[in-house]
């Protein structure tokens, strides 16, 4: 049987200017309190301060210590401030770490229970407090998706916490929201989006609905982001990315992401590795091994990147689709070799083993990866 399901934000606010419907928004959703959450940067540089502007003088605290690769103790704290502010609900602003943050803290804030009961899937017993998501990033996806990713600095792991009462009473993604990214930022959050567009393509969960999200996603990518990253004031270009990193993450909200998260998970949870630059670096390398588990979908991927392979046989076609991604990073500056971030060699092993349980993101892949394929990969990506 070829059923399929497709799940998204309650409600999709697009396009330049749409963070002037977020107070109707926040009235419609009965919030008279709402806790802000977001980062010390984005508090400085004046954004926060702008989306407090479109509140109009209603009463709102501000959360400013996410950090990057966030810790659980941050959602335990978060949710502590939540509750002694008596908040109705969360606005979370930010890229993918304010997102899962706010995301968690609106389901933690009403569960009685500890937060390490959450991770999992749908461990969360009921719906928690309303939640509006603004991106100020082109990459994650979080704004759509139903599962927020916390770092275990005990365990050296990234958790997940999925459950479809995570996903957003509302998503408001305003290309202008993004103009703060530096170039650096750029790249590793629209590199991240292609990735979740092409694991999504690839996934043994994917439909024909999250087919044509992937593709148009990859699309916009490979057109866009060059010109976001050259000039960060682009407004269209900015805006294209925002819109492919929406279609990316409903994309993979649905039919899951694969082995090139399993293998980041562990990158980010033991070197504080950025989500996106890991996923990057190792992109290319699990492409390497998954195309001969679907030669035919890699043709589309050159294609969507604006490769010509009409004449080339599927094999030819996929290796040019490998080539065009190595191609697009290198042209924004992703850094390449796991060597370059003082990864340490001998660490490799126990990586693979880290991510060889990951099995939640393992089975979406339409290549199955062994202890020792994964090792290999980690040591090519070296």
């Amino acid at each position: 049987m070829n059923i399929a399901t497709f799940k998204s934000a309650n409600k999709l606010i697009t396009g330049e200017g749409s963070t002037e419907r977020l107070l109707e928004e926040v009235q419609r959703l009965e919030m008279k309190n709402p806790l802000i959450v977001t980062d010390q940067i984005l508090v400085e540089i004046g954004v926060v301060e702008t989306v407090q502007s479109k509140l109009k003088g209603l009463t709102s605290d501000i959360y400013s210590g996410v950090k990057p690769e966030p810790e659980i103790m941050l959602v335990e704290e978060c949710t502590s401030i939540f509750k002694k502010g008596n908040h109705d609900g969360v606005i979370a602003v930010g890229g993918g770490s304010a997102l899962d943050i706010g995301k968690s803290v609106s389901v933690f804030a009403n569960y009685e229970g500890e937060i390490e009961e959450l991770f999992g899937t749908d461990l969360v017993p009921e719906k928690g407090y309303p939640i509006i998501a603004i991106p100020t990033t082109a990459g994650t996806g979080s704004e759509v998706t139903n599962i927020a990713i916390l770092s275990d600095k005990q365990a050296q792991l990234k958790k997940g916490i999925v459950s479809d009462y995570m996903l957003p009473d509302v998503a408001i993604v305003a290309p202008e929201m993004t103009l703060t990214m530096p170039p650096s930022v750029t790249a590793a959050s629209g590199v991240d989006a292609l990735v979740h567009a092409i694991e999504a393509y690839i996934s043994v969960n994917a439909s024909p609905i999250t087919d044509s999200l992937a593709i148009g996603a990859m699309k916009l990518i490979a057109e866009n982001l060059p010109k976001a990253y050259a000039n960060p004031n682009h407004m269209k270009a900015r805006e294209n990315m925002a819109t492919a990193s929406l279609m990316a993450g409903m994309a993979f909200g649905n039919a899951g992401v694969g082995a090139v998260h399993a293998l980041a998970y562990p990158l980010g949870g033991r070197y504080n590795i950025p989500h996106g630059v890991s996923n990057a670096l190792l992109l290319p390398y699990v492409m390497e091994w998954n195309k001969i588990g679907c030669l035919e979908r890699f043709r589309d991927i050159a294609m969507a990147l604006g490769e010509n392979v009409r004449e080339l046989s599927d094999r030819q076609a996929a290796d040019i689709a490998v080539s065009a991604m190595k191609t697009l990073c290198e042209a924004v500056n992703i850094p390449s070799g796991l060597r370059s971030f003082d990864v340490p060699e001998e660490d490799i092993p126990s990586m693979a083993e880290d991510a060889s349980k990951i099995d939640r993101l393992l089975k979406n892949n339409p290549r199955l990866f062994s202890f020792k394929d994964i090792e290999l990969i980690y040591q090519s990506a070296y």
